[in-house]
C-alpha cells in the first residue's frame, strides 16, 4: 500500500478522527446496512457483528496511517483476509464486500473532509484525504479478495481430499462399519450419491483431462480408477486404453471395478459386452479342472483324435437339434464323417450326451477352452 497520500495529510488530523470514530464507523455501517441486501441481518447477528468489526478497523487503521504514514500495518493484513474466508465460508461472493467496502470509502470521504473543515484545516486538505481513503479501501478490498481465493483454494484442496476417498471407500468390497457414513463423506466430497457407477480402469499416467470433473478418482497400485455417477463414460474414454466395467448399483462398485481389471489383464476394455467371458477366465484354474473331468473319457485317445472328437463335441452342444448335418455344417465336414464321429462320441460318453447336467458342465468346460485359447498366447 502506497503511503504516499497520508504524507501529505496533517498529523494533527488524526486525533480529531480518533474522537469522532465512534460515530463514524456507525455512519458507515448504517449506510452499508442500508445498501447492500447481504448485510441486512440483526444487529445482534455474527453478519452483523463482523461488519461493525471490520468497520471499525479500518477506521483505526486509517487513523493510524495519518498519525504515522510508516507506521507498521502488517497486524491488520490478516484480519482483513480473515473478512474474506468469511465471505467464502458463509457461502457469499465477493461482490457485496467489495461494494460495502465502496460505500464505506464514500461515507469516510465526506465524513473525514467534514471533520477537517470544522477543525479550520485548509479545504485543499479534501484532494489527498479523498486520495488516502481511496487508496486504503482498495488495499483492504485486496486483502479480503485474497482471503477469499485463498479460503476457496482450500476448500477445493478438501473437496479433493474427500473425493479420493470417497472414491477409495466406494470401491471397497468389505467397509469398515466404524468409518465415517458414506452420506456424510458425499457431503464433504460435494458428491451426491448416485443410485448407479461405473467404474473404469487405466494407467496410473493417463491423462484424464476430458474426464468430467464430477468422475471420482483414485490412483492406486499404478492404476488410476475412476468411479463415475449413472451410466457416462463410455464415449468420454473412446478410443483410450481404458477398460471400463459394467454400470452397477452404488454398493457394488467394486464388481464394476473388478470387471474393468479382470478386462484390461484379458484386452476385454468394454466389459459390459464380454461377461461370461470375464467370468468364465476368472474362474479360469476351476474350468480347467472341468474341462479335464469332461473330456476324461478322451484322455487314451490319439491326440489328433481327441481334438476332433473334442471339437465335434462342442458343435453337439451348440447345435440345436444335435443331428449331423448341423454338426457337420458348423465344422465344415462332410456329414458322414460327422455321423462317424457322432458314433464315437456316444461310444465313449453313452447316456451322458443326453444328461442336462453333464451337458451344461461340457459346454462350460469348452466354452472357457475356447475363451482362453482366445487371450492366451
Amino acid at each position: 500500500m502506497s503511503r504516499r497520500p497520508w504524507h501529505q495529510l496533517p498529523p494533527g488530523l488524526a486525533p480529531l478522527l480518533r474522537d469522532r470514530l465512534p460515530e463514524l464507523t456507525t455512519e458507515m455501517v448504517q449506510a452499508i446496512r442500508r445498501e447492500v441486501r447481504g448485510y441486512r441481518q440483526p444487529l445482534g447477528s455474527a453478519v452483523a457483528q463482523d461488519l461493525a468489526e471490520a468497520v471499525r478497523l479500518a477506521a483505526t487503521q486509517f487513523t493510524e496511517l495519518v498519525e504515522e504514514p510508516d507506521g507498521p500495518q502488517q497486524h491488520y493484513v490478516p484480519r482483513f483476509r480473515r473478512l474474506g474466508r468469511l465471505e467464502y465460508l458463509n457461502g457469499r461472493g465477493t461482490d457485496g464486500l467489495q461494494a460495502a467496502y465502496r460505500i464505506g470509502a464514500r461515507v469516510a470521504c465526506r465524513r473525514y473532509v467534514d471533520v477537517a473543515r470544522q477543525a479550520a484545516f485548509s479545504g485543499e486538505i479534501a484532494v489527498p484525504l479523498s486520495e488516502a481513503v481511496l487508496t486504503h479501501i482498495h488495499a483492504l478490498a485486496e486483502e479480503s479478495v485474497t482471503g477469499f481465493e485463498e479460503a476457496r483454494a482450500g476448500a477445493a484442496d478438501e473437496v479433493l481430499r474427500a473425493r479420493r476417498l470417497l472414491a477409495a471407500r466406494l470401491l471397497e468390497r468389505h467397509r469398515d462399519p466404524l468409518a465415517e457414513p458414506l452420506p456424510d463423506l458425499a457431503r464433504r466430497a460435494a458428491w451426491p450419491l448416485p443410485d448407479r457407477v461405473r467404474c473404469a480402469v487405466l494407467p496410473a499416467s493417463a491423462d484424464v483431462s476430458a474426464v468430467d470433473e464430477e468422475v471420482l478418482r483414485v490412483s492406486r497400485g499404478g492404476e488410476l480408477h475412476l468411479v463415475v455417477p449413472g451410466d457416462g463414460l463410455l464415449s468420454t474414454l473412446q478410443g483410450s486404453d481404458a477398460a471400463v466395467g459394467p454400470s452397477v448399483a452404488l454398493d457394488e462398485a467394486w464388481v464394476s471395478l473388478h470387471c474393468a481389471r479382470l478386462g484390461r489383464s484379458l484386452g476385454r476394455l468394454r466389459t459390459e459386452e464380454h461377461l461370461a467371458d470375464l467370468h468364465l477366465l476368472h474362474g479360469a484354474p476351476i474350468g480347467a479342472l472341468l474341462h479335464d473331468q469332461v473330456l476324461d473319457p478322451l484322455r487314451a485317445l490319439p491326440p489328433g483324435k481327441a481334438e476332433r472328437l473334442t471339437d465335434t463335441l462342442e458343435a453337439l452342444l451348440d447345435s440345436g437339434g444335435r443331428t449331423a448335418p448341423e454338426v457337420a455344417a458348423a465344422l465344415g465336414i462332410h456329414p458322414q464323417t460327422a455321423r462317424n464321429r457322432l458314433r464315437q462320441l456316444a461310444a465313449l460318453y453313452g447316456e451322458k450326451l443326453a444328461d442336462p447336467a453333464f451337458r451344461f458342465d461340457a459346454q462350460l468346460a469348452l466354452r472357457t477352452r475356447s475363451v482362453r485359447r482366445s487371450v492366451l498366447p
